[in-house]
């Protein structure tokens, strides 16, 4: 991994070293945590370079600017190329490799064939390039965005960056938010619709270069042209294959995409989340090195269990497991979360993106010479991972039904639709408006584009604040495109919750790690931990973070920013605390725009906060009984003489069917089914007079068997102590 940086003239004038060096060094500096082995800035006549390395192969020869022998090729670039060394082989005789870099080679495929240049390169790349011949300034990005490259230009010069922050260094390049394409987007929505938008960057005046394409920019006259070399597949024939062959293939596939993540000359680290996409991972590297494993150990995923299982596949390959130990109180402080912000530069980050950037700096500071990071994202988005949730309790045929409903509403929030659509409604139509598509094939791409406009993003940046590079085994184009392929008569058999995935790595993982059901990450069963991080960071020091974001121009223009106040004091009292992510979606933006006002220094210069240690407790073995669990979660234990009582805007409701209904100010809340009968038991004897013991005795229940919905309600503000009544508060 690497920061990138260049500045180029549009009227083929060479550059001043007065003028342009101090805006490149400043550049290089902005993204300088992507780079910390070494920087360096050049001029080559009109384009000016700077480049901050992370050293992960040949790290004694792999300096940057690249060029071929002539001098008239010269180039920059982040990320891997993976076949490389069979790239290199099929080169005409008489082009040698100058440098021991992996990225050296794009420079004479360039040479060779122009803008097809990336056409058999597999990896994952941001490259700015120059081309002497014919004045050409030449960006590119892997197909999948995995490295980020952004740009701004006006009528006399472009300044290009792998971060946003990099380019407003340049005094040049507007410095506002995008409020009103950041609040109409379905991305900070999370509207349940299938999007064929192009995503944006957050930034007014700022422009990405798009994931599978070349972009020239001729420096003479400035024109532009964009080439796609890489489009994302659709369907085509798979003759001959049956779902054994398809599946054997996949695990060939991975096998082959893991075993070249696994390869550097650095040490290498995975993030090991208990699922079975980080446990096929670490099954497959497991056989070519020594991979110390990194996994988040919070009340979250104590809760969901992903912590248990990340240990177990850990010592099954035996490898060191830290467990990151995250306290069931843990807050970021404002400024913290001001600088992680800044870092991220995307108003989408929440709970998953600081946990997984706190695991990142505690990797780097117990591994200094950690440089990589394997990772098992990306295999839900494309192998069906989402199936189980979207069916919403049906199988296949629902999930593809609902899909199709997804499809009309994406269509309906298109701003291309046409104008009568809104003014008739979907009422009249039977069906979708638009002509019959393979719906499945189009949930496919809407997952690709969300991949990067969000997914790759934060994994890179919360990767390259600590100066590690985020690798991404499950985005092999060639595994996306295998099945892409799967025709729709097969889609159920091979694909349904994984299937694929599962059926491939059977024999490589326990049975349990290999079955396990999906669990999101933090936001899973145990949600309610994450939640109360998150509020705990709205209301810390008297809601200083929100009143900063609130106090920003754009947010006052766009937001009713007394209501959000109100949000805020509501999720205090327990209401309504599911919308939290979304608040703090909102606030991430008036923090981005007060971050621009006065622009903070490179994010190396600013001071870091205190990191999160390695859990020191009892071993957490779901046989060894609830001890370390409590220990983590510091539950609160109800004593046998506790009273309590429900909260004065809670009220308890009987349904028809048997369940009780659980409303705060007339509104449902919770539904308790009949066949949770302990809990359903209690919930009608709950007063504000009788003991807990009263309480379990007269429902013929133990304390183990509500005391998960014990804390729960209590958590949720749905239940209170009764006057004089107290609880233990734990370990």
């Amino acid at each position: 991994m690497c920061g990138l940086a260049a500045v180029a003239l549009l009227d083929g004038v060479e550059l001043s070293h007065s003028t342009v060096d101090p805006l490149l060094e400043a550049m290089t500096r902005a993204v300088a945590h992507r780079g910390p082995d070494n920087q360096v800035t050049v001029r080559c006549g009109c384009v000016g370079f700077g480049f901050a390395r992370l050293a992960l192969v040949a790290p004694e020869a792999g300096d940057q600017p690249l060029r071929t022998p002539d001098g008239q090729i010269a180039l920059i670039a982040n990320g891997e190329v993976y076949n490389h060394r069979e790239l290199e082989r099929g080169l005409p005789r008489g082009r040698r490799m100058q440098t021991g870099s992996d990225c050296e080679v794009l420079a004479h495929l360039y040479q060779l064939r122009g803008r097809e240049f990336l056409a058999d390169v597999r990896g994952m790349f941001a490259i700015i390039l120059h081309d002497a011949t014919r004045n050409r300034l030449v960006l590119a990005r892997d197909r999948f965005g995995i490295k980020p490259l952004y740009f701004h230009r006006n009528a006399k010069r472009i300044v290009v960056a792998s971060e946003i922050k990099g380019l407003f260094a340049d005094s040049d390049t507007p410095r506002e938010i995008d409020w009103t394409g950041a609040l109409s987007s379905q991305a900070l929505q999370s509207r349940p619709a299938l999007c064929d938008a192009m995503p944006i960057t957050w930034f007014r005046g700022i422009e990405t270069v798009e994931p599978g394409t070349v972009v020239e920019i001729d420096l003479e006259d400035g024109r532009e042209s964009v080439y796609r070399y890489w489009e994302f597949p659709g369907q085509r024939p798979m003759l001959g294959a049956t779902d054994e062959d398809v599946t054997e293939e996949y695990l060939r596939l991975l096998t082959e995409s893991v075993t070249e993540c696994a390869t550097a000359d650095a040490e290498l680290g995975l993030f090991l989340s208990g699922g079975v996409d980080s446990a096929a991972v670490a099954a497959l590297a497991a056989s070519q090195r020594t991979l110390d494993t990194f996994t988040i150990l919070s009340p979250a995923t104590v809760v969901s269990g992903d912590a248990y299982f990340a240990d177990l596949v850990a010592r099954q390959f035996g490898l060191p497991n830290h467990q990151v130990y995250v306290p069931a109180d843990h807050c970021p402080t404002v400024h913290d979360w001001l600088r992680f912000v800044w870092l991220m530069e995307n108003p989408m980050v929440g709970a998953e993106a600081y946990l997984k950037h706190e695991l990142h700096r505690y990797a780097r500071a117990a591994s200094p010479g950690l440089k990589g990071m394997l990772l098992g994202a990306a295999s839900d988005e494309f192998n069906a991972g989402y199936s189980t949730d979207l069916a919403g309790g049906g199988g296949w045929g629902q999930f593809t039904a609902n899909l199709a409903a997804m499809a009309q509403r994406g269509d309906r929030d298109d701003p291309a639709a046409s104008a009568w659509m809104d003014a008739v409604g979907a009422a009249v139509l039977r069906g979708p408006h638009r002509p019959k598509t393979d719906v499945y094939l189009r949930y496919l791409n809407s997952e690709y584009r969300k991949i990067y406009q969000y997914n790759v993003w934060h994994e890179d940046r919360s990767a390259a604040g600590s100066g590690i590079e985020a690798r991404v085994p499950f985005l092999d184009h060639r595994l996306v495109e295998l099945v892409a392929a799967i025709p729709p008569r097969r889609r159920e058999g091979l694909l349904w919750d994984k299937r694929i995935l599962r059926n491939a790595v059977a024999g490589l993982l326990p049975a349990a790690v290999a079955e396990r059901p999906k669990v999101p990450f933090v936001h899973g069963e145990g949600v309610q931990h994450t939640q109360q991080m998150l509020l705990r960071l709205l209301v810390r020091d008297g809601c200083d973070l929100v009143r900063l974001a609130m106090s920003t121009a754009g947010a006052r223009e766009h937001l009713d920013t007394d209501a959000i106040e109100r949000l805020v004091d509501g999720f205090r009292h327990g209401i309504g605390v599911d919308r939290v992510d979304f608040v703090v979606r909102l606030v991430n933006l008036g923090v981005l725009e007060h971050e621009l006002s006065h622009l903070p220094p490179p994010i190396v210069d600013r001071p870091v906060p205190r990191l999160l240690e390695r859990w020191s407790g009892p071993e957490l073995r779901l046989e060894s009984g609830r001890a370390a669990a409590d220990v983590v979660l510091r539950r609160p234990k109800f004593s046998s003489d506790t009273v309590i009582d429900w909260a004065r805007d809670v009220l308890v409701l009987d349904a028809p069917d048997g369940s009780r209904f659980i409303l705060r100010d007339g509104s449902i809340e919770y539904i308790v089914e009949a066949e949770a009968a302990a809990w359903h038991a209690m919930c009608g004897l709950i007063d504000g007079k009788k003991s807990l013991q009263d309480v379990l005795t007269a429902t013929a229940s133990e304390y183990p068997d509500v005391e998960l919905e014990l804390l729960e309600a209590m958590d949720a503000g749905l239940i209170e102590l009764a006057a004089g009544s107290t609880m233990d508060p734990g370990q």
